[in-house]
């Protein structure tokens, strides 16, 4: 079996709440927006990672007197695992640092998403990082499954 293909089914074994598309991973939040982002951000920094910034959309809308739902962005990374993809593609530096967001729909349901790193690395065509790819899946995953489960 496609060593990919054993990996996102381990991270839906993981994250059984999970949604992929091509391009990003989408999981049910048990939590508002707001408590989701700040499990998340606590594992991160637990977790040895540098939290860059949390921007929340919706305050944004609303200071230019528009609404928006609940919508958080968290910026994290470490250069201990961002310097070797930007060694095996330079442009993945467009997407790095990591990015989560996280959103309330239509129906009150809070999601978290964030970059498929296989995606990444097909867009930037990164060569020879499968290594750290597996490493960095693993560990979204598990952020991931911090910040929104029970």
């Amino acid at each position: 079996m496609n060593k990919w293909v054993v990996l996102l089914l381990s991270v839906f074994a993981f994250t059984p709440t999970a949604h992929a598309d091509e391009s990003f991973i989408q999981v049910k939040s048990n939590h508002s927006v707001a408590d989701t982002a700040a499990r998340l951000e606590a594992v991160l920094l637990e977790k040895g990672m540098n939290v860059f910034a949390r921007i929340d959309h919706a305050a944004g809308a609303a200071k230019a007197g528009m609404e928006l739902s609940p919508t958080e962005l968290v910026i994290f990374g470490n250069p201990k695992v961002g310097t070797p993809l930007m060694k095996c593609g330079p442009t993945v530096a467009l997407d790095l640092p990591q990015k989560a967001l996280i959103w309330e729909d239509e129906s009150g349901q809070v999601w978290l998403a964030y970059n498929r790193p296989e995606y990444l690395a097909e867009r930037h065509g990164l060569k020879g990082c499968d290594e750290v790819l597996a490493k960095v899946n693993k560990a979204l995953a598990a952020f991931a499954d911090a910040a929104t489960q029970p």
